[in-house]
């Protein structure tokens, strides 16, 4: 490229799941344009980037949107969720004008939105190409809610309209509510994979070699209390739970409760060179809610999932409905889970036969599409 340009990326803070592939797709940009400039808008922790980002970004912490309410990890509130949301698109308008002044300011090229409305309606004010990366829409998220709530008529309109300034959307396997867009692409799923070999984390972080691990992994809303004893009295496998000063994740048990429960400090994992999807791969089975993120991740590093329901979300159906095509999977009632009632499921996954593996690499077709786009001058200054 002749000179450098910018490029703002919109991400929600709603879980992790946003902010971990476009993570992804950054890293694989910047290493094919490297002089490229990356500003992220977020209400995601700024330590995802910190942590995850192969060149530095600069960080623009902001609410793009407001997601749904999370009473936990695995209960959604609709009416708190849909309130919030109006509060927020109500004044769609105001904020896309004060956002386009930011984009100014930074002499952005193109916007990215992974895949908040502010991020397309700003673009478009600031006569910016936009192009939207995920696997489902806000308003799609918000539609399930209308049988049991009364939407604000203009909320879902305000959102599409802000979607259908789009350029383009690249649209990711497991999707649902793309129709706004005026053009889609569809793109391999985005995740991170491992770098290590399993054999090489187990023996660095302390796991044995031969015993079946499950990891525990219920990302920003944490994990309520699970009855850890009944999880080692009947468990012929290991369990991994991760410690993170800055992530606090789930209700950790007694430190006397097992032997067979491991203990990772993350931050300390990622000062040796590990990163979390390292401990995705080095582990059989990964216990957790259905995500886009978890699901990929792995998917792309050959492990199995043991799920379990997260409440009414309409991207649950689709999840569930594509697993059995992408990886191992098997179900785990919200009871059995807080009971420690694991060792059925975790035989059943075990037993299951491997999945053809899926494509994965999204973040690099996606990259390239990008890079196309900022190659061909979307904007001249």
């Amino acid at each position: 490229m002749a000179r450098n340009l910018t490029v703002v990326f919109y991400v929600s803070g709603h879980g992790f799941g946003h902010a971990s592939r476009q993570i992804e797709i950054i890293n694989a940009l910047t290493a094919l344009c490297s002089d490229v400039s990356i500003i992220v808008r977020t209400s995601a922790p700024r330590w995802l980037f910190d942590r995850g980002a192969t060149t530095p970004v600069t960080f623009a912490a902001g609410e793009p949107d407001t997601g749904v309410v999370q009473i936990n990890s695995l209960q959604v509130d609709p009416l708190a969720s849909i309130n919030l949301a109006w509060e927020f698109h109500q004044t769609l308008e105001a904020r896309a004008r004060k956002e386009s002044l930011l984009l100014d300011h930074y002499d952005a090229d193109l916007v990215v939105g992974d895949i908040p409305p502010l991020a397309f309606a700003s673009a478009a004010l600031a006569k910016i190409p936009a192009v939207a990366i995920g696997n489902f829409t806000w308003d799609w998220i918000y539609q399930r809610y209308q049988n049991q709530l009364s939407l604000p008529p203009q909320l879902l309109p305000t959102i599409r309209k802000a979607y259908a300034s789009a350029d383009l959307a690249w649209q990711l396997p497991m999707a649902g509510g793309f129709e706004a867009f005026p053009h889609i692409i569809e793109a391999p799923l985005v995740a991170r994979h491992a770098r290590r070999h399993p054999a090489d984390t187990r023996k660095a972080v302390g796991l044995p070699l031969d015993q079946p691990l499950i990891l525990v992994s219920f990302g920003r809303y944490g994990l309520s209390a699970v009855d850890w004893d009944m999880v080692t009295q009947t468990g012929d496998f290991g369990v991994v739970l991760t410690r993170d000063p800055v992530d606090p994740g789930l209700t950790m048990p007694d430190p006397e409760c097992d032997h067979r429960l491991y203990t990772i400090d993350v931050p300390a994992l990622g000062a040796r060179g590990f990163g979390y999807e390292d401990l995705i791969a080095a582990t059989d089975m990964v216990l957790s809610k259905p995500g886009y993120g978890i699901i990929a991740e792995c998917a792309a590093n050959d492990t199995a999932l043991i799920y379990t329901s997260r409440g009414d979300f309409a991207e649950y159906d689709i999840l569930v409905e594509s697993m059995p095509n992408l990886l191992r999977s098997t179900y785990l009632d919200q009871s059995d889970l807080f009971a420690g009632k694991w060792t059925e499921a975790a035989h059943r996954v075990l037993a299951q036969s491997p999945v053809p593996p899926p494509r994965t690499d999204g973040a690099n077709v996606i990259a390239r599409g990008l890079a196309r786009q900022l190659e061909s001058g979307l904007r001249t200054h």
